[in-house]
């Protein structure tokens, strides 16, 4: 198939941007997104041109560095990350916009390229435990419900790629913060700090730049784990309770 991409350039995170049109032809529709990208990237070397940055680590849909904003939607038009998308979910004479998550907290690098620090700094802030790890706990000492157990699964399956954050109109990085939150909360090891945690995170989640969360429900239909809306419920279930104790 051929096809008409308009990219956004950037060449540093102060540099002004802007979209250039590459046309591109004999794409296979067994190609994944991140192969079409690689196979323009070869003709832009071949004829000396920067190539276009896009991050990328496991094209497996484990890690989710891989997300793009393609034509307005997260990860593009099906619900999958990037790298996973094939060009068969489009048409030969498509025109294809290729753009890095839009959001304050995610700071463009270069080109399709951003930083998503901020999400490593509201895991520091609380998404962890404290636990004794001089010894491994027998593996049935603490007994774990089992609609509790595939809760946390549910929400531990959020990979922290973003589309969540780019896809809300408020840049809301709070499905996010609530899959974190909603694991960690529904397993007898995450109690101790329960409370700390929930406040320490929406903490640096603002400072960070995040908007506000209004149900618009756009994060969870852009989440390539499908982490429903509900995680946001516990979050902000959570979150008064900490206040009225007194976190």
């Amino acid at each position: 198939m051929n096809l008409t991409l308009k990219i956004w350039r950037q060449s540093g995170p102060k540099a002004k941007g802007e979209m250039v049109t590459y046309p591109v032809t004999d794409i296979s529709e067994d190609m994944s997104f991140l192969e079409m990208l690689d196979v323009l990237n070869e003709q832009l070397n071949a004829r000396g041109e920067e190539p276009i940055a896009f991050d990328s680590d496991c094209r497996e849909g484990i890690c989710g560095m891989c997300g793009l904003m393609i034509s307005g939607k997260a990860h593009g038009p099906e619900v999958t990350t990037t790298c996973q998308l094939h060009m068969r979910s489009f048409s030969d004479g498509d025109e294809i916009t290729i753009e890095p998550w839009r959001a304050d907290a995610f700071p463009v690098i270069k080109d399709l390229v951003v930083d998503r620090g901020s999400f490593d700094r509201i895991i520091q802030a609380g998404g962890f435990i404290s636990a004794n790890t001089g010894s491994a706990p027998e593996a049935h000492s603490v007994p774990v419900p089992k609609p509790k157990a595939d809760r946390a699964f549910m929400a531990a399956a959020c990979i922290g790629c973003g589309a969540c954050v780019a896809a809300c109109p408020n840049a809301s990085g709070m499905l996010f913060m609530g899959a974190k939150i909603t694991h960690l909360g529904e397993l007898p090891q995450g109690q101790p700090e329960r409370d700390a945690r929930v406040v320490s995170m929406v903490t640096q989640h603002d400072l960070e730049g995040f908007g506000g969360c209004t149900n618009i429900g756009e994060c969870s239909s852009a989440c390539p784990k499908e982490i429903p809306l509900d995680v946001i419920n516990q979050l902000n279930k959570d979150l008064r309770g900490a206040l009225m104790r007194g976190e």
